[in-house]
């Protein structure tokens, strides 16, 4: 009983889901940046701000979703479900934002540093991810 007790102590599972959604939130950026056609920390690094909006966006996103995810799940392998299908939909959000754009390709003006294309790119990803959060169950 003492071992259970030590698992489920409130520190321990703090530190259990921080690592956890760190862990997560740097392979969501790793897939990120195979799914964007520029190079994310070399952007950032040039200080193209743009890039840096994107970016923030998409990890505030991600670490939101979990945030539900935490909320509304008992066990962490649930947690890690949910918040990997919220991600998953989090990744189809900005594709469906490169296809809603026709008359210009997302991935090359957040690269020109294009701010209005780089803080549309972070709304979208904030805000959709209250709506994937709010939805997770």
């Amino acid at each position: 009983m003492a071992e259970n007790g030590f698992w489920t102590h409130p520190l321990v599972e703090t530190a259990g889901y921080f690592s956890v959604v760190v862990l997560c939130l740097i392979v969501s950026m790793f897939i990120f940046e195979m799914v964007t056609k520029y190079k994310n920390w070399e952007e950032i690094k040039k200080g193209n701000l743009s890039v840096a909006m994107a970016t923030g966006g998409k990890i505030f996103g991600i670490t939101n979703i979990f945030h539900y995810s935490i909320e509304q799940h008992n066990t962490m392998l649930e947690m890690i479900g949910w918040g990997l299908y919220g991600f998953t939909l989090l990744i189809f959000a900005y594709l469906l934002f490169e296809f809603l754009t026709p008359k210009f390709k997302v991935d090359e003006e957040i690269e020109k540093d294009n701010r209005s294309v780089g803080f549309i790119s972070l709304t979208i990803s904030v805000g959709l991810s209250f709506v994937i959060g709010a939805s997770i169950s």
